[in-house]
């Protein structure tokens, strides 16, 4: 039973009710939890890049208690070693030998604080984890806990003292997700939730478990993507390659990471079928951080999911509900598989059959 994955309405309505739940916590900032909520349900992994004291720990941790993961915060300083991040052999006098013990990385959600702020070396001991969801030392490879994901946190204002991101590690995260300044109502209701709480930390009873939260994950296999909502994905991801201000555009993972989080949020939202919507609302998030501008793009202080932005309002959106091909006949012939097609009544399967406009 836990290897089944749950139908699409129980995943809907799980997600609401931890976003519901982190909500208590985190006030005015839906669009980015939902996408955060996605890049969880996607399998992968989120860059929070803020300035500091918008909540990023705080959201983790939130996210973490509300779906039932074991958490582990590490703070990435300019010390930190890989052993630090991975764990290292030990020699036990008692017994005269070896023993391995595991580092903070051996957990379901970890939360690598400040990110930018370790050198490279130890940065890169988090790329084996994110990639291939183990950890090899001395030699010696473990597997890491399943689900197991990483939310980094990341300042992009201070140079000094920090090391950028390698374009290779930048690509591992599956989203880059930034929360911005609250507004004056969101701000004042932080406080008086915060004096209502009487306490510092905010504990958040948990909404779902494990299990159902890696059932929820493989139920994005069941999310059809229709062939011309497909091609318009890939379409996007060719023109950041072609842009005026790009010097190199997103790679196939990103293509690949476009379509997992569009997936998720078509889950998140009820539907079985990937709309173009979904498409251009998680582009920014998961292929801004994928593309390098050009020199002088920089000096202009262009933001990188500006062009993405402006890419997703110039390449043409389909409109189409025909069978995925990849969904066509079963091994040796037979039937075609059904897919899960569009309903002919849904709101936003009319818009994109011009009925209504």
């Amino acid at each position: 039973m836990s290897d089944e994955p749950l139908p699409l309405p129980e995943v809907s309505r799980h997600a609401r009710a931890v976003l519901d739940q982190v909500g208590t916590v985190i006030v005015g900032k839906r669009e980015p939890l939902e996408l955060i909520l996605a890049g969880v349900l996607a399998g992968g992994h989120v860059l929070l890049e803020d300035y500091p004291g918008l909540a990023k720990t705080l959201t983790a941790r939130c996210f973490a208690q509300s779906l039932g993961m074991e958490f582990r915060r590490l703070q990435f300083t300019p010390d930190l070693l890989p052993a630090d991040v991975t764990g290292a052999f030990y020699f036990d006098q008692r017994e005269r030998e070896f023993e391995f013990r595991a580092g903070p990385v051996f957990t379901n959600l970890l939360l690598a604080d400040e990110i930018n702020r370790t050198p490279p070396k130890t940065q890169s001991a988090l790329l084996e984890a994110m990639q291939e969801q183990q950890v090899s030392v001395e030699g010696r490879t473990y597997p890491l806990p399943a689900p197991f994901h990483v939310l980094a946190t990341a300042n992009p204002i201070e140079y000094e003292g920090t090391y950028p991101l390698p374009e290779a590690q930048l690509d591992r995260f599956l989203l880059r997700v930034s929360f911005g300044y609250p507004e004056r109502v969101e701000e004042r209701a932080v406080l008086q939730r915060r004096m209502a709480r009487r306490r510092e930390q905010a504990i958040l009873e948990p909404v779902i478990d494990l299990t159902t939260l890696r059932r929820a994950q493989l139920a994005m296999e069941d999310v059809a993507v229709e062939d011309s909502v497909c091609a318009y994905l890939v379409d996007l991801v060719a023109a950041t390659r072609e842009h005026r201000s790009v010097q190199v555009g997103a790679s196939p993972r990103g293509s690949l990471a476009l379509l997992l989080v569009a997936r998720a949020r078509a889950a998140m939202a009820g539907r079985g079928y990937v709309t173009p919507e979904d498409v251009k609302h998680v582009a920014p998030a998961a292929l801004a951080h994928r593309i390098t501008l050009r020199p002088e793009m920089w000096l202009r202080q262009l933001d990188p999911a500006e062009v993405v932005a402006e890419i997703c309002d110039q390449v043409a959106v389909p409109a189409s509900d025909s069978l995925p091909v990849y969904q066509g006949t079963e091994t040796g012939g037979g039937a075609p598989v059904p897919a899960s097609r569009p309903d002919p009544d849904d709101p936003v399967h009319r818009y994109h059959q011009g009925v209504g406009r």
